[in-house]
């Protein structure tokens, strides 16, 4: 390998991690700054259970011959050493950013014996992921790597330039549990991580759903992430105990200040629903959870206590999952977007447009860091919400903004744990671009109402699934791997 193909390949992973909008600084030095400068602090809600505290683990091998390549690919000409340096730099390097532990064998697998007690090692081990680099093509290279994959511990094969032929890579790739990069290209297997990452954030989730009248837990099979069930009375007990004090005024003259402009609602409607934020905030300390949701419409529909529109908003632009409804399918892809994307996505009731030949996603909650945690806003009003009450943020969606469409499947059999799983995880996933935004009023239905043209869509009467999730940016192809990683059936529309 040169040092050109070595730059290239930082330059690539890094491109990987602005595009996916990662940044450190904006995780961990963002409260002091906000602090020092005595702004109001919406930063101060985050997640509180078994996700936030969960270091993600990778264990990591070369696979080469130990003699020199010969005639047999890669060949002579192929500087293994320099590749396995640069690699391993990177790796490291994609490691810390990602605040991903990298257990790394010392020296490359050399042999078949020594594939088999790396992977005997791992199972009992229980990593994350395994990430299994390839520096040949010849005797144990591509058998350690079906090893590793049929371990079903989720696993990346970076397979650079001449170490695979299609031969090699065709069986395999056809699995579950595996992400395959046949490239050069380091940014490939930088998402291979940060899906690694993201899958175990996913798998550790404590999601609290508020619902009902019954306190309990429960995990969804397969997908490992928990739900912690919390009677909706327990939500209005503790917004009625919370006066309209300093912060709730401080934290609604922010999103004032930020908006476009107020049309409908009243000051003492944008308190009532920062106290909706509040009280997420305790119940996520006090309940240890990482993520929310809640059955709004039947809790608080037909009573006089704020629907948690501003409050879901503010929570998805800093990173705590908030989906509508108690869908515990948008739970899981709301989850998705965030861990593996680094931005919010908009969970919606999908519109058929005739007219224009569109998709509209209709809702009354929406982020306003479409573009990412670490980015600014979209400009956004404030309004009512479409039952003509309370307040809520009204972003609008750029024009011409490519974005992706996600909805997660779940068969009721995985909410059973003695259940026989005959059904996948299915997720539903399309891409497209943004058209307009829809004014509501005077047309009704809910108050952000983007209109978006899907690719090779046909027909929007009959669009499949329902509480899909909107988010900016194509990523239909990493959606798929991520799904191939995690056994979960993708059905690209």
């Amino acid at each position: 390998m040169n040092k050109n193909s070595s730059v290239s390949s930082k330059f690539s992973r890094r491109s990987f991690m602005l595009r996916t909008g990662y940044t450190v600084l904006g995780t961990f030095f963002i409260h002091p700054f906000i602090r020092a400068l005595g702004l109001p602090d919406f930063t101060n809600i985050r997640q509180n259970g078994p996700a936030s505290k969960y270091t993600p683990s990778l264990k990591v091998a070369f696979v080469r011959r130990e003699e020199e390549y010969g005639m047999w690919w890669p060949g002579q000409v192929y500087d293994g050493k320099t590749a396995l340096a640069n690699y391993t730099e990177q790796i490291l390097e994609t490691g810390r950013e990602l605040g991903i532990k990298i257990d790394l064998q010392s020296k490359p697998i050399y042999s078949i014996e020594e594939a088999e007690q790396w992977i005997k090692k791992a199972k009992i081990e229980k990593p994350d992921g395994l990430l299994i680099v390839l520096l040949d093509r010849q005797q144990h290279a591509w058998p350690t790597a079906n090893m590793a994959i049929d371990s079903k511990i989720p696993t990346v094969v970076f397979s650079p330039l001449g170490s695979s032929f299609t031969t090699n890579t065709s069986n395999p790739s056809r699995k579950d549990g595996v992400f395959i990069c046949s490239t050069d290209d380091f940014s490939q297997p930088a998402l291979g991580m940060k899906m690694i990452k993201a899958g175990a954030r996913l798998r550790e989730t404590r999601y609290l759903v508020i619902k009902g009248s019954e306190r309990k837990d429960a995990e969804i099979q397969k997908l490992g992430m928990k739900l912690r069930y919390l009677p909706a009375q327990e939500f209005i007990d503790e917004y009625n105990r919370i006066p309209v004090n300093n912060e709730v005024k401080e934290l609604a003259s922010q999103i004032i200040k930020n908006a476009t402009g107020i049309d409908g609602p009243s000051t003492q409607d944008i308190y009532n629903g920062i106290k909706s934020y509040i009280v997420a905030r305790n119940l996520l300390e006090r309940e240890r959870c990482d993520a929310i949701t809640m059955d709004c419409l039947g809790a608080l529909a037909s009573i006089n206590i704020s629907l948690p529109c501003i409050a879901w908003s503010k929570m998805n632009d800093q990173g705590i999952p908030a989906a509508c409804e108690a869908d515990i399918g948008a739970c899981v892809t709301h989850a998705i977007v965030q861990y593996l994307f680094d931005r919010p996505g908009f969970q919606v009731d999908p519109v058929a447009e005739t007219a224009k030949e569109c998709l509209i996603g209709s809702h009354c909650t929406c982020a306003t860091k479409l573009n990412g945690f670490s980015n600014g806003q979209e400009p956004y009003s404030i309004v009512h919400h479409h039952g003509n009450r309370d307040a809520t943020a009204k972003p609008v969606w750029k024009i011409g903004q490519r974005i992706t469409v996600a909805d997660t499947l779940i068969p009721r059999e995985y909410f059973d744990p003695a259940s026989e799983k005959v059904n996948p995880i299915k997720m539903l996933i399309s891409a497209g671009e943004v058209v307009d935004n829809k004014s509501i009023p005077p047309s009704g239905g809910c108050v952000v109402a983007p209109m978006v043209k899907l690719d090779n869509v046909d027909s929007y009467l009959d669009y499949p699934g329902f509480h899909q999730i909107f988010f900016y940016g194509d990523y239909k192809r990493e959606l798929k791997y991520f799904c191939q990683l995690y056994g979960i059936q993708p059905e690209v529309i």
